[in-house]
């Protein structure tokens, strides 16, 4: 089986290819913006008739989109999340149509959650920001597309090598500045808001799982915690596997996301009974695993640094 992953250095595509690296009789290639190590593809500027180019010379059986941005101006997020998508699927059509197309999306699609509640499949997407709302662009171009394709929507990734550009790997990075005397001070943000948190290991055996499915797949499938973890109580779990002797100071003010955002909830049933997939990983082992691993290098299958 011949698969070609997209967006090879980022935080997921990392540990989708260490875990796709795993499958036997798998042959994986990884490809990114940059060049090394496998075919240069950039999906928000390259033409379609390039992608498919590129496609036809991998030949592949399974398209991974790991391809995202998750900060910059509309500009960007709309040419990364959503161009991005809509010119992959046309390049597919051209030169793999019988290539099974798994792309990854966003839990922030859906918006605002209500309290207490966890948002289906078929929920009501709203998204406030333009993050959510291209990425929502993006799902939209691959469930339209006519592939054999599905969207993962993820929830909050958390776990080994997370980067400081999400709230997990900023935390963590603050403590290790800070250090464990008991003068340090932690300041952050509004922390009142829920989220649902998956490890990043859990998505990555989601993917295999959709990758290597028989038969269609739902358009859309909800990747996540299943359960709605209050950011305070997440900052003050990693503070005390840190260490933390000091103090954390919260912005009592609270900020224009937080209070319009206030609750997100995935309902993972529809995962479960079509990939047979759960999350293995709780929350404190995966605060655990992105502690100890330091920000540091490329996962391997289980988590570990790949040689």
């Amino acid at each position: 089986m011949r698969i070609l992953v997209l967006g090879r250095t980022g935080y997921l595509g990392r540990h989708v290819v260490a875990h796709l690296r795993g499958l036997p009789d798998a042959t994986v290639t990884a490809a990114g913006r940059a060049a090394g190590g496998g075919p240069r593809l950039d999906l928000a500027c390259d033409p379609p008739e390039r992608l498919a180019k590129t496609l036809a010379e991998a030949a592949p059986d399974a398209v991974v989109n790991c391809a995202g941005a998750t900060g910059g101006d509309a500009v960007t997020l709309a040419e990364v999340n959503a161009r991005g998508p809509a010119a992959l699927c046309a390049a597919l059509r051209q030169a793999a149509p019988r290539a099974r197309l798994v792309h990854l999306g966003s839990a922030a699609e859906y918006g605002p959650g209500e309290q207490g509640t966890r948002a289906t499949e078929s929920a009501a997407t709203r998204p406030l920001g333009p993050y959510g709302a291209t990425k929502l662009a993006g799902t939209a171009a691959v469930s339209a597309s006519g592939l054999d394709a599905v969207v993962l929507r993820v929830g909050n990734p958390v776990g080994p090598g997370a980067p400081p550009t999400g709230l997990p790997g900023r935390v963590a990075a603050l403590l290790r500045d800070a250090g464990p005397g008991p003068d340090a001070v932690l300041r952050l943000g509004d922390l009142s808001a829920y989220r649902d948190f998956v490890d990043v290991r859990d998505v990555a055996r989601a993917v295999v799982l959709a990758v290597t499915a028989p038969g269609p797949l739902p358009p859309v499938l909800n990747i996540g915690g299943g359960r709605a973890v209050q950011v305070r109580d997440l900052v003050h779990r990693l503070a005390r596997r840190a260490g933390f002797g000091g103090r954390i100071e919260e912005d009592t003010g609270g900020s224009a996301r937080s209070a319009a955002v206030s609750w997100q909830c995935s309902d993972i049933t529809a995962a479960a009974g079509a990939l047979g997939w759960r999350p293995a990983y709780c929350l404190e082992e995966s605060l655990a695993a992105l502690w100890g691993d330091g920000g540091g290098d490329t996962p391997g299958p289980e988590g570990g640094r790949a040689p």
